[in-house]
């Protein structure tokens, strides 16, 4: 694994003792029933917003199985996470009709704007970035998507408006 595509290692001590104590709860209501690893998981990227290496190791700790089967669940499932994801999540389209109309430069202010890289999550958590291949919505392309609403025939300059929309 390269550098850039390095999993952040964290500790637990980003998270509060409520948290902990929470993820614990559904880990112990869970415990000794087949086929509870996906609802936990679920349960608890809800609460933490990400499943970092530690969590999954207390995951795998408190279900009795191992950190690998928790791993290979965490790293399959698109849904899961191992890197913070923001509050509100971008999504840019760089399909055929989007990339032809600019998705990719609005791809680029974007990061400009935020600071950061598809994949990553600035750094208050405010906001992910990530792109996809399609969203459907061609005839208004370009398009970028934050959290469920799409934004249509977008440009550069329009970016900074649309964002603080969600501040």
């Amino acid at each position: 694994m390269s550098a850039t595509n390095a999993v952040p290692v964290t500790g637990l001590d980003e998270f509060t003792s409520e948290q902990l104590a929470e993820v614990d709860e559904i880990i112990k209501s869970h415990a000794g029933k087949p086929g509870s690893l996906i609802p936990v998981l679920e349960q608890v990227q809800e609460i933490l917003g990400y499943l970092p290496m530690s969590v999954q190791q207390r995951v795998a700790k408190g279900l009795n199985i191992p950190v690998a089967n928790v791993y290979g669940v965490v790293t399959f499932y698109s849904f899961f996470t191992m890197v913070p994801r923001g509050k509100h999540n971008i999504r840019v389209c760089l399909g055929t009709a989007c990339y032809v109309r600019g998705g990719q430069r609005i791809l680029e202010a974007l990061q400009g704007l935020l600071g950061i890289e598809p994949g990553g999550c600035t750094p208050d958590r405010l906001f992910s970035l990530e792109t996809v291949r399609c969203l459907g919505a061609c005839g208004l392309a370009p398009v970028m998507v934050i959290d469920e609403d799409t934004h249509g025939q977008m440009k550069p300059a329009k970016l900074e408006g649309v964002l603080s929309q969600y501040k």
